[in-house]
């Protein structure tokens, strides 16, 4: 029995072995891009940092070159860095790099379904419907704005009622950014005292934070193991599955009260469209991309901006000056009594300036979502074979110093020209670029800048430790970069 379980596992280290070396002789058949070599199952994760891995490769690419080939266990993966390579990619051969890395994460929690990790005729007609629905209802025009102008009183009114008092803006933010995805999805805003709607922001919050995780990346490179090991991720999981009722009782209750002539929200929009391509049995138009797409957007729209919102104001609270001249750039515009709106940013150039220089220096999601080859792309000289993951690192062409005076400190001046008019930067892609860029690039733009201008019309923001006291990098690397949590103080204007 002894020899039997021994002489098994020799044989399965040999044919584990083996594979490993018929890939690497495929490997040089094909032309891959260079990389470093690897270790059977593992590939380079012992090379990789595991809490900033987006840095052990920008490191790895100064030897390999802008295009280099890497295995995260088991699975290859190309990896473009810097700005020349990812917009070649993106842009100039968008067709071939349209495809969405099966990310067992997103599968586990979107059952496989949805817009966000969707390719082919499923993500092209689910995109195609979804830019123009938001944009029917406002995304990047005047009802949106509307929308995040009235959001924005709910937010001053809370905050005034810190009374000066130092406060955690986690919850406010998150809040205030999930009510305009829900208006927009779900036709309604809830109470920052509706004790469910805060139980589901959390959820979204420990979801992102368990994907930027060191055990959040071992699952998506080791889905089966870590589906049969104890730990965290059964937890979130199980979390997840309770947005899911929730987002299904919302469709529910949407079916029950829908008027086909006059939708209300993407919900609604979605149900006509259901409606009408019932009999078509090729249809993209059925419950399960509903629902996870709903939670595509719910997942994304909300984290994501909310976060950017809170590292704004730690950045203004670090450099207390480039708060200040905001507010007087901001009092001399618009002044202190009526709402921004979108068309004062022309008249703001210093204050979109440095919005723009906090998402960059903020860097959301350094390695982007991953793109993957549907089939095998000629790229730069090399074959980036079918079935290989793609990961356009984001991290590269925000700090590059090809593009960038000061790419690893905060400089506003990155954003404006010699006579302080604001100028715009092709290397600016926090949201990255293409035809897989994020769907909310507008509204979450949108809301970057009517809510930071509508906070310091009102607000002089500090905290108790004084400037020095804020560190800006992130508590969480990897997936995303997730800022440090800090008690602030809003002294009233």
């Amino acid at each position: 029995m002894e020899f039997s379980v021994c002489g098994t596992l020799v044989l399965a280290g040999l044919v584990i072995s083996l594979l490993w070396l018929l890939r690497l002789k495929r490997r040089s058949q094909i032309c891959l891009p260079p990389g470093p070599s690897g270790l059977p199952v593992i590939g380079n994760l012992l090379q990789l940092d595991k809490r900033a891995p987006f840095k052990t490769l920008l490191k790895l690419s100064e030897h390999y070159g802008p295009v280099m080939t890497v295995y995260l266990g088991p699975k290859r993966t190309v990896v473009l860095v810097g700005y020349d390579a990812v917009k070649e990619a993106l842009v100039d051969q968008a067709d071939d790099f349209t495809g969405r890395g099966p990310l067992p994460f997103l599968i586990r929690a979107t059952k496989g379904y949805g817009l966000g990790i969707s390719n082919g005729e499923r993500w092209r007609q689910l995109r195609r419907f979804t830019l123009t629905t938001l944009k029917d209802f406002g995304m990047g025009r005047k009802g949106m704005e509307e929308w995040i102008q009235e959001e924005s009183k709910h937010l001053v009114a809370r905050i005034n009622n810190t009374n000066a008092e130092p406060f955690d803006p986690t919850y406010f933010m998150s809040c205030t950014v999930s009510n305009v995805i829900c208006c927009l999805v779900f036709g309604q805003r809830f109470s920052y005292d509706d004790g469910h709607f805060l139980h589901l922001l959390q959820t979204i919050s420990e979801a992102m934070k368990f994907g930027s995780s060191p055990w959040g990346q071992l699952y998506n490179i080791f889905p089966g193991l870590m589906e049969r090991l104890p730990g965290h991720q059964h937890k979130i999981f199980a979390r997840i599955e309770e947005l899911r009722e929730f987002i299904m009782k919302k469709i529910q209750e949407h079916e029950d009260t829908l008027d086909p002539s006059s939708p209300r929200d993407y919900i609604d929009c979605f149900l006509v469209r259901l409606s009408q391509e019932k009999g078509i049995p090729t249809t993209e138009f059925h419950y399960e991309n509903l629902l996870s797409t709903v939670l595509n957007l719910y997942l994304a729209g909300t984290e994501t901006t909310s976060s950017t919102l809170r590292f704004a104001l730690s950045v203004l609270i670090r450099y207390p000056k480039i708060q200040e001249t905001m507010q007087q750039e901001i009092d001399t515009v618009i002044g202190q009594e009526r709402c921004p709106n979108m068309e004062d940013r022309k008249s703001l150039p210093y204050t979109d300036a440095v919005l723009h220089e906090i998402q960059r220096l903020m860097d959301i999601v350094p390695m982007s979502i991953p793109h993957y080859a549907l089939q095998d792309i000629s790229f730069r000289g090399y074959t980036i074979p079918k079935d290989t993951m793609i990961i356009p690192l984001l991290h590269s062409v925000l700090k590059e110093e090809k593009q960038w005076a000061t790419p690893w400190s905060f400089n506003p001046q990155h954003f404006l020209d010699q006579n302080g008019n604001f100028k715009k930067n092709p290397a600016f892609m926090p949201f990255s670029a293409g035809k897989r860029s994020c769907v909310g690039e507008s509204l979450a733009r949108m809301e970057i800048f009517l809510f930071m201008v509508s906070l310091l019309q009102h607000f002089t923001f500090s905290c108790p430790g004084g400037p020095d006291s804020v560190d800006l990098s992130p508590e969480y690397s990897s997936f995303a970069n997730v800022p440090r949590r800090y008690k602030i103080i809003a002294t009233p204007q």
